[in-house]
């Protein structure tokens, strides 16, 4: 019977550690990450101006039009 009862706390801390980091990923990393991957589609999609600096560039200013149509303007990572 103590066999039984301590695999039972075994698989009762791995169940409540597995729902911590779960929890922790879709409350803080997923989000991150999916900001992080919006933000580098609308940057491939969009059309920047180029580069008038000469020297380097870091940022752009670009625009992108959404579902409905309407401009936005963003920031995006300089290509080249």
């Amino acid at each position: 019977m103590k066999e039984a009862t301590g695999e039972l706390n075994a698989t009762l801390v791995v169940v409540i550690t597995v729902g911590i980091l779960s929890t922790f990923f879709f409350t803080v990393i997923w989000p991150l990450l999916k900001n992080n991957l919006h933000s580098n589609t609308r940057c491939s999609d969009a059309v920047c101006k180029k580069c008038d600096n000469g020297v380097s560039c870091k940022e752009v200013e670009c625009s992108y039009k959404d579902k409905s149509g309407k401009e936005h303007i963003i920031t995006c990572p300089y290509k080249g």
